[in-house]
Formats: C-alpha cells, structure tokens, sequence
C-alpha cells in the first residue's frame, strides 16, 4: 500500500489480493485491460477495488477463452459477453466438427493398416470443409447431369447432396475418401454420363428401354431368385424371365444401357452414396445386373 494513497493497492497487494501472478497482472496492464488507476510517487502503478473486479472479470473472460483483446472490447463496452460468446460458441463447435473428423479419420487409419502416403491423403481428403466437399461434388454434378433434358432429373439434382454429418463414423469417412477419389476421376465421369445419355429420354420421347431397371429392387430381386435357383443365363428359361421383366421393349437398348451402367461402375457409386449418408444399402447388385447382361446377349445369339 502506498503512503501516499492508503486506499490504493500496489501491483503487488493487487495479486495479492486475486490470487494471479505479477507478470500477468503487469501483462493485462500494459494492454489496457486492467489499467492502473494512478502512479505513485515513484511511478509505481496502483490500483482499486475496482481494479480487483475488472481483473475477476477479465479472467472469468479469458478462462470461457476470450482472447485479451476481446476482452478488452468487452470492458471498453464496444461489444457484449453475449455476441462475444455466440462467436465463441460457434468457433468451438467447428472445433469440435473437426476433432470428430479427425477421431474418425484415426480409426479408419488404424482399421486400413494404411502406409504414410495413404494416411496423408486420407487425413486430407477427410479434413476439407464443407465447402469444399460440396465444390467437389457440384463440379460432379455440373460434368455428369448438366444439359441433360428431363425434369424430374433436373429436380432430383438440384437437391442432390452428399455430406458428411458432424460426428461421422470410421465407415462414413472410409466411404466418403473412397467416393471423393472415385468422383474426382475424369474417366468415371464420362462413363458415368454416356450411362445417363443412354438412360435420359430425348426432349418429346419417352424414357429409353431399360432406362428404370438400374436399382429396381424388383428386377434385382427376380434375377436373385431365379440365379439361386440355378438358372444360367444361356438357357432357354433365361429368355422367358427377360420377357417378364422387360415385355417387348428393345433389348438391344436394355442392353446397351446395363453394359454402360456396369461399366461406369454405378452400383459401387450408389453404394458409397448410401454409406456416406449413413443408410441402410441395399445388396450389390452388380452380379445380378450382369446375369441380366450375359442372358441378352445369348438371346440376342439366338
């Protein structure tokens, strides 16, 4: 205490008094958070009971981790705890979306027994915001769809997405690496779009031959049944089952587009779709699909 100020305190009563070390009292002076309220004779810096609870403030501030310039702003009235805190907290659950990533892309790792220039993509492919994911898959979308003439696709793919939920599993980031290597590459986009040419209706016509079989649960699920049962695709019953599914549309249309659907690889893609959204997918259906296609050729032979 000062002789000449007895009601003030020095730097040293001051911490004290709160419990904080010198240095950092000396620190949150020197940058305005806690100036001193006057000097002493001997230019020593003395300070209030005001000053007591301006530094209780200030480390309540700095311990919810506001910065010392934000907390200077706060003090200084230029902006509120509250508007301080609802950055905060945003800032903090984007921390947090990232540990979950990363606690995710560990274990996908670890389940991989993956090399060092696998686990470098894999943490780098996994660690892009959302905005870039979404960049990647608009760019995608804009290749594969664009031009394409029928409105319930247009529809479909303007509220296509695929994202990665906040807290995504060890299998959702497998599936989205996977996807994100697989949508990237030029090759399986232009597949992927001679397969929709093949499959999209021309402006005034109806919808190719074939064009609804991919991913009908119907179809998949009759070639299942019959295949369990034995029938090859060469026998003459394959032929009576490809009338059942397909009535007098043209086959070598249905066939055309199964073989581009195959081997643009679209069952692997719906797949790591369905996975990276977390869903229930349905079996492969590239065996059956396949069944189908060795079944139209032998009867196209006939």
């Amino acid at each position: 205490m000062d002789d000449e100020h007895p009601e003030l305190l020095t730097i040293g009563r001051l911490a004290h008094r709160t419990g904080l070390p010198i240095r950092t009292l000396r620190f949150w002076s020197n940058e305005g958070a806690v100036p001193p309220v006057d000097r002493s004779a001997g230019g020593y810096r003395l300070y209030d009971a005001e000053s007591v609870a301006r530094v209780e403030l200030v480390r309540t501030l700095r311990e919810l981790g506001l910065g010392l310039d934000e907390a200077c702003r706060v003090l200084s009235g230029r902006i509120t705890v509250a508007e301080v805190a609802d950055a905060h907290v945003a800032a903090l659950d984007a921390q947090i979306r990232s540990l979950k990533v990363r606690r995710a892309v560990l274990a996908t790792v670890a389940k991989r027994g993956s090399t060092v220039e696998e686990t470098t993509l894999t943490n780098r492919l996994a660690q892009l915001s959302a905005v870039e994911r979404k960049q990647i898959i608009d760019e995608f979308k804009e290749e594969v769809f664009s031009g394409l003439d029928d409105p319930r696709l247009r529809d479909r793919v303007r509220t296509y997405s695929i994202e990665l939920p906040d807290d995504p599993t060890p299998e959702q980031i497998d599936a989205w690496i996977e996807l994100a290597e697989l949508v990237r590459d030029p090759g399986f986009r232009a597949r992927l779009r001679t397969w929709m040419e093949l499959n999209t209706p021309l402006p005034g016509q109806s919808r190719p031959p074939g064009a609804s079989i991919w991913w009908t649960r119907q179809v998949v699920q009759a070639v299942a049944k019959v295949r369990k049962d034995g029938m090859t695709p060469d026998e003459p019953a394959a032929g009576e089952v490809l009338s059942e599914l397909f009535g007098d549309a043209d086959r070598a249309a249905v066939l055309r587009g199964l073989e581009a659907g195959i081997e643009a690889g679209a069952e692997r893609y719906r797949r790591l779709v369905a996975r990276v959204r977390g869903q229930d997918s349905s079996p492969d259906a590239t065996e059956e699909l396949e069944w189908l296609v060795r079944a139209l050729r032998a009867l196209d032979r006939t």
